[in-house]
């Protein structure tokens, strides 16, 4: 990565500061969704929706985890 604190090897340090790393996750999070509910939406017990439907989850997830700690930051005046 090209920021200074995805350098770093502590994740603690990286969460809600890497513009990047969310840029990346709302994409992922906006392709991944749309693509499941198109394709799998009918089949939910089929092993490629549930991989898709995980994979789509632990974007969102850790979208939601960036988006949570960086308003959390912005609010205690750490940024």
């Amino acid at each position: 990565m090209s920021c200074s604190d995805c350098n770093t090897s502590i994740f603690r340090q990286k969460i809600g500061r890497c513009k990047r790393c969310m840029w990346q996750l709302t994409a992922l999070s906006a392709i991944g969704w749309p693509l499941w509910w198109w394709l799998y939406y009918n089949a939910p017990r089929e092993v490629n929706s549930i991989a898709l439907l995980f994979f789509c989850s632990a974007f969102t997830g850790l979208l939601a985890l960036h988006l949570i700690v960086l308003a959390y930051r912005r609010l205690r005046g750490r940024e």
